[in-house]
C-alpha cells in the first residue's frame, strides 16, 4: 500500500484527537492546539500537553515508534517529564499513530526551526543547554537516531556528505545518544528544556551541536556562540563531519535559493572541509 502525503496542517483531525481524549481520559483544549505537518498538539484539562504524531510505518523500524515515553529513561537531562501514551494503526493508510501526554513546557520555544533574529539568552540558558547536552552523550541506548525519520547510519552519513562533497573520509569514529532534531522550536526559554524526543537515539558526536549551528547560520554571532559552547563536541573529527553533514543538507541539489543560511554555510562547509583534508 502506497502512503498518502498528508499535511496535517491542511487535514481534518478532530476524530483523531476525539480518539486520544477517550484513551487518555482527558479533553483537549481545542484553542490551544499546534497543528505541524506530521503532529498535532494539544493542552489538557489537567494542565498537561499531549503531542499527537502520524508517522508511516516505514519509518518505524525496530524502535517502535515510542521515543518520547525511552527518554524518560534518561538523567540530568532538561525536557518535560513523560506521563502517558497510546498508540493505534491507521484503518485506511500504513501509518502509525502516537499520543504521548507530558508535563507542561516551563516556557514556550525560542522560536522557530531556523532563526533570523538574534534571542535574548541568558548565561543560565547556555549553561542549561551544556549541561543537558553532556549529560545526554554519556549515556547509552538501544535506539538508533532518525532525524527526518531516516535511520541514521553510518552509509546515510556518507551518501549525505559525498553527494556534496566527496572528497571527504566519512567513517564515524564515535556513536553516542542525540536528540537528533535540536533545532530553536524544540528549546524553550527563559529556562532551558528541550522537547519532542520522538528521533532520539545513538548518532555520530555532535549531531546535536551541528544540528543547533545550522539552525543558527542566519545570525554569525549566534553560530559562534553555538561552536564555542559545543566546541568540545564539534572541533572533533566526528564533530567536523557533522557540520558537512548538516551543511549538505542547506546548500546541497534541493537548497533553497532563498535559505539565509547557504552564504554561511557553504563558507563554513569549505573551511572544515580542508580541517579534515589536512588531519589524513
Amino acid at each position: 500500500m502506497t502512503l498518502r502525503s498528508v499535511d496535517l496542517r491542511k487535514e481534518p483531525v478532530e476524530a483523531v484527537l476525539d480518539r486520544v481524549e477517550r484513551s487518555l481520559g482527558t479533553s483537549l483544549d481545542r484553542e490551544s492546539v499546534v497543528r505541524k505537518r506530521r503532529s498535532v498538539g494539544a493542552r489538557t484539562d489537567r494542565g498537561t500537553w499531549v503531542r499527537i504524531e502520524r508517522r508511516g510505518l516505514d519509518r518505524i523500524g525496530v524502535q517502535g515508534g515510542d521515543g518520547t515515553a525511552s527518554a524518560e529513561a534518561l538523567s540530568d537531562v532538561a525536557k518535560p517529564a513523560w506521563f502517558a501514551g497510546v498508540a493505534w494503526r491507521d484503518e485506511t493508510d500504513p501509518v502509525m499513530w502516537r499520543s504521548d501526554e507530558t508535563e507542561l513546557l516551563p516556557g514556550p520555544p525560542v522560536g522557530n526551526a531556523v532563526l533570523t533574529g538574534e534571542p535574548r539568552l541568558s548565561e543560565m540558558w547556555w549553561a542549561g543547554l551544556n549541561a543537558s547536552l553532556d549529560a545526554l552523550g554519556s549515556q547509552r541506548t538501544n535506539r538508533i537516531a532518525t532525524p527526518d525519520t531516516e535511520t541514521l547510519t553510518q552509509e546515510l552519513v556518507a551518501e549525505t556528505i559525498r553527494g556534496v562533497f566527496p572528497d571527504v573520509d566519512t567513517s564515524v569514529g564515535e556513536w553516542r545518544p542525540a536528540h537528533a532534531d535540536l533545532n530553536w522550536a524544540n528549546v524553550t526559554a527563559p529556562v532551558f528544556c528541550v522537547f519532542d524526543w520522538e528521533d532520539w537515539g545513538m548518532a555520530p558526536r555532535g549531531l546535536d551541536a551541528a544540528n543547533l549551528w545550522g539552525a543558527s547560520l542566519a545570525i554569525p554571532s549566534l553560530a559562534d556562540r553555538v561552536r564555542s559552547e559545543r566546541r568540545d563536541d564539534l572541533e572533533t573529527r566526528d564533530g567536523r563531519l557533522m557540520m558537512l553533514f548538516v551543511a549538505a543538507k542547506i546548500v546541497g541539489p534541493y537548497a533553497d535559493p532563498d535559505d539565509p543560511r547557504l552564504g554561511a554555510a557553504r563558507e563554513t562547509a569549505e573551511r572544515v572541509v580542508g580541517e579534515l583534508q589536512s588531519r589524513c
